[in-house]
């Protein structure tokens, strides 16, 4: 590997690194109705504001232990982890498409799905202003995918409608936002590649929930959050979902 590529890989895991930690900010303070966008960051249990030496993604939780400086509370590992994830993301997305725009779109898009999956995990909701951001990722994408717009408006209702109206014949069978995510993100991919994308979420999904039914750590009647399947499945289906749909009709094909 040539030099320059070793150093813009290193490049997007130390921005992939940076954006993952405002990523964090984001998961912990749009829940709760913090602006995002004001006022420094603090320690959640002592409230103390944090200086920059205290805020370099990975580095500082090595250092300070994994404690704050300030009242020694540990510092959840997950958010360290987070960093480290979209490092390593960011890389994936270089590698993916290179020296090309698509390589910031499809991290941009990822980053938001990341702060979706954690969200819900945490509150079994996805906030409309992820996915309006979704959204917006999705108009600045359009000349760089090829996807038609008769597609993409399919794609938008090809699942959405139809777990809508289920919403109504099984009440709450799906979040809503799951289902306007989903629409969104069928805008973006197309109905082809977020058909593939539902059926990873779908499979991943079922399985787990499978495991949890057999586990005995949940029963038929409990809900499990939706939101990080699908946007598992719709990462991937950006990135290779034309590979995945050219693998299943070589196998199963005419």
């Amino acid at each position: 590997m040539e030099p320059i590529f070793i150093f813009l890989y290193v490049y997007m895991f130390v921005v992939g690194a940076c954006i993952a930690s405002f990523v964090n900010v984001v998961i912990y303070r749009l829940p709760l109705g913090i602006s995002v966008a004001k006022g420094r960051s603090f320690c959640p249990t002592c409230e103390h504001q944090l200086h920059a030496i205290d805020l370099i993604p990975i580095l500082s939780y090595i250092t300070l232990g994994g404690k704050c400086r300030y009242c020694k509370t540990k510092i959840p590992v997950r958010d360290t982890l987070l960093e480290v994830l979209g490092g390593l993301l960011g890389m994936l997305c270089f590698y993916r498409y290179g020296i090309d725009w698509m390589t910031l779109i499809s991290f941009a898009f990822v980053m938001i799905l990341v702060a979706i999956s954690m969200i819900d995990l945490d509150t079994m909701t996805i906030p409309n202003s992820l996915v309006i951001t979704v959204l917006i990722v999705t108009v600045i994408s359009y000349p760089f995918i090829d996807i038609s717009v008769i597609d993409r408006l399919i794609g938008f209702f090809a699942v959405s409608l139809p777990l809508y109206i289920m919403n109504y014949v099984i009440p709450d069978c799906f979040g809503g936002g799951d289902i306007k995510l989903i629409a969104v993100c069928g805008l973006m991919l197309g109905w082809a590649h977020l058909l593939v994308g539902m059926f990873i979420a779908v499979v991943i999904a079922g399985c787990y929930a499978g495991y949890l039914m057999l586990s005995h750590k949940v029963d038929r009647k409990d809900h499990i959050a939706f939101g990080p399947y699908i946007c598992f499945g719709m990462f991937v289906a950006l990135l290779y979902g034309e590979n995945l749909l050219q693998l299943y009709l070589g196998i199963f094909g005419p």
